[in-house]
């Protein structure tokens, strides 16, 4: 790992390939919330011109709970986004690491959401054979990463 990086475990590796397609589909509806949100200016809630602007502000903090839930659901968007983001980017560069063809369509297609089961029937192995096929994978993306974290060090 590079400095400051945190060292990702087999759980997380494990976990983030089984949610790899909905963190993407929530990534992206997260992303256009944001651009929404900046099109249509979070300013805009406070009240600039007409009788409202004239009006004396509160001290503190803003007392509207539309803006303040805009705020709120801003500041979830973007967590959101950085940890799947995160965690998204992390397989992507571990992807490379996976070389056998049978590997790779098995990756592809876990990566798009599909069941061990589908994934079997589909390739004609059993769902047994995908799973073991699917820790092959897992123990391939963390021993590379393990030996350029000793390459670095």
């Amino acid at each position: 790992m590079l400095k400051g990086q945190k060292e990702i475990s087999r759980d997380e590796i494990e976990q983030a390939l089984k949610d790899y397609r909905w963190m993407l589909s929530t990534l992206e509806i997260h992303r256009e919330a944001v651009v929404k949100m900046e099109d249509e200016g979070i300013k805009s809630a406070i009240a600039q011109y007409g009788e409202k602007a004239g009006m004396p502000k509160g001290q503190g903090g803003i007392s509207d709970p539309v803006f303040n839930d805009v705020v709120r659901r801003e500041i979830y968007s973007t967590r959101i986004i950085l940890d799947y983001k995160r965690k998204v980017k992390e397989i992507q560069n571990r992807i490379k690491y996976i070389t056998k063809p049978r590997d790779i369509e098995i990756l592809h297609w876990i990566l798009e959401g599909k069941s061990f089961a589908w994934i079997g029937s589909h390739m004609k192995l059993s769902e047994r054979h995908i799973r073991r096929i699917k820790e092959t994978i897992v123990d391939q993306m963390l021993r590379k990463s393990d030996s350029l974290e000793n390459m670095v060090s």
